[in-house]
């Protein structure tokens, strides 16, 4: 996935349409968007940064899921299995990027799953159809001629957190130069 930060207008609507799409519990999120100020006076910029799960390569919640839970699919997301879930919340204290929550009403993990169910179907996550201001692109990376992959040829773009070598999946284009405090992607989530 690819999220063009210059066309993110905040409205929210891929929180919205992803909790109705996955039937997920008040209080709890699979994505959602915060909004950060980068930069130091005076060149400060607010921006809007839609957050998920990143689908990382390198999935430090995989390496510690004691069961077999969660695991990777042929495609290369990320998932969870419910029915092998205990809740032990190992994985939600691996996830560098807080995209993991325990369901309140099942008491499993759970996360963005990409809409896993309707990518399978030929149909485009339900955060990228729904994206008011068309910020949010999906495909295939390994397509040259995929979405995803002639932006992230064409254009510069950052993941969150690179240096912890977790190859996230989700790429942002609009972060150029921008450092982003870990502390404050933390805070910032508030609420979720």
């Amino acid at each position: 996935m690819v999220i063009d930060l210059n066309k993110c207008i905040g409205c929210h609507a891929c929180t919205v349409v992803c909790k109705h799409e996955n039937m997920v519990p008040r209080g709890v999120h699979r994505s959602w968007v915060t909004e950060y100020e980068a930069g130091k006076y005076p060149n400060v910029r607010s921006l809007k940064l839609p957050r998920l799960c990143n689908h990382c390569e390198e999935a430090p919640c995989l390496k510690v899921c004691p069961t077999g839970a969660t695991y990777r699919t042929i495609d290369g997301t990320v998932q969870i299995d419910a029915g092998k879930c205990v809740g032990c919340r190992y994985c939600l204290a691996a996830c560098p990027y807080d995209a993991r929550f325990i369901d309140p009403v099942q008491k499993v993990a759970a996360k963005c799953t990409f809409c896993y169910h309707r990518v399978e179907a030929g149909i485009m996550p339900a955060c990228v159809s729904t994206c008011v201001g068309q910020a949010r692109y999906f495909g295939d990376i390994n397509d040259p001629n995929s979405d995803v992959s002639r932006m992230l040829k064409s254009r510069s773009h950052q993941t969150l957190k690179a240096e912890l070598g977790t190859k996230p999946c989700v790429y942002y284009h609009g972060l150029d130069g921008i450092q982003l405090d870990p502390a404050k992607l933390r805070i910032a989530k508030g609420g979720r």
